[in-house]
C-alpha cells in the first residue's frame, strides 16, 4: 500500500514538473515569436529614412482588394500609374507597426487624392505575416478605404529590397523612385515627403 501510494505521488510530480517544463517552453517560443516579429515588422518606428536614387519602380502586377472605381480596374500594373505621383506602400495583416501606420495612410489619403494616387500592397504571403484573408480583415476593422491590393509577384521583394514591414515608396509622375522609407510612417511624414514630391515635379 505504501509503496502504492509513493508510486502515485511519484507520478504526480512527474506530470507537474513535465507541465511546468512545457510551460517554460511555450514562454520562451512566444518571446523568440515576438523578437522574430519587432524584427522583421520593422522595430525602428520608421525612423530610417533611406533616400533611393532616380531609378525607375521596378513593374509589377497587382489586384486589388479595394479601389477599382478610383484606379480604373480591379488588375493592374504600376506603370498604369504614371502620369501622376505615387505613394507605394508594402504592408501586411498581422504586421503590428502596420496595423499602426494605415490610419494614418488614411488620412493622408482624404488629404491628398486629388494629388497623388495612394495606393497599398498586401505582401503578407512573402514575409510570414498573414494572409489574404487577414489583409481584407485589418482593412474592414480599420475602416481604410484607399486602393489596396496584392501581388502573386513574389519577386517584388527582392526587386525593391523590402528589408523591413512596413516599406513605403514615393514615385514620382514618370515611375521614377523619389524616395524610400523602412519602417512605419505617420501623417505629417507622409505630408513632408509628397510635398517635397509635389515641389520637385512642379520644378519649385
Amino acid at each position: 500500500m505504501e509503496k502504492d501510494t509513493l508510486t502515485k505521488r511519484s507520478a504526480v510530480r512527474t506530470r507537474e514538473e513535465a507541465l511546468r517544463s512545457c510551460r517554460h517552453l511555450f514562454w520562451v517560443a512566444g518571446l523568440a515569436l515576438a523578437i522574430i516579429l519587432v524584427i522583421s515588422c520593422g522595430g525602428d518606428s520608421g525612423i530610417n529614412r533611406v533616400a533611393t536614387p532616380k531609378d525607375m519602380a521596378p513593374n509589377f502586377s497587382f489586384t486589388l482588394y479595394q479601389g477599382e472605381v478610383e484606379l480604373g480596374a480591379e488588375a493592374l500594373e504600376l506603370s498604369d500609374l504614371r502620369g501622376r505621383p505615387t505613394v507605394l506602400n508594402f504592408w501586411a495583416g498581422l504586421c503590428p507597426p502596420c496595423r499602426a501606420e494605415l490610419p494614418d495612410l488614411q488620412l493622408f489619403y482624404e488629404d491628398f487624392n486629388d494629388r497623388v494616387t495612394v495606393v497599398g500592397v498586401d505582401i503578407g504571403t512573402f514575409t510570414g505575416l498573414g494572409n489574404q484573408d487577414d489583409a481584407r480583415n485589418l482593412l474592414r476593422e480599420l475602416a481604410i478605404n484607399y486602393p489596396n491590393g496584392y501581388t502573386s509577384d513574389d519577386s517584388v521583394v527582392r526587386r525593391y529590397q523590402v528589408l523591413s514591414m512596413p516599406t513605403t515608396f514615393f514615385i514620382n509622375s514618370k515611375g521614377e523612385i523619389f524616395k524610400k522609407w523602412n519602417g512605419a510612417l505617420n501623417r505629417d511624414i507622409l505630408t513632408e515627403q509628397t510635398t517635397e514630391l509635389l515641389n520637385q515635379e512642379s520644378g519649385s
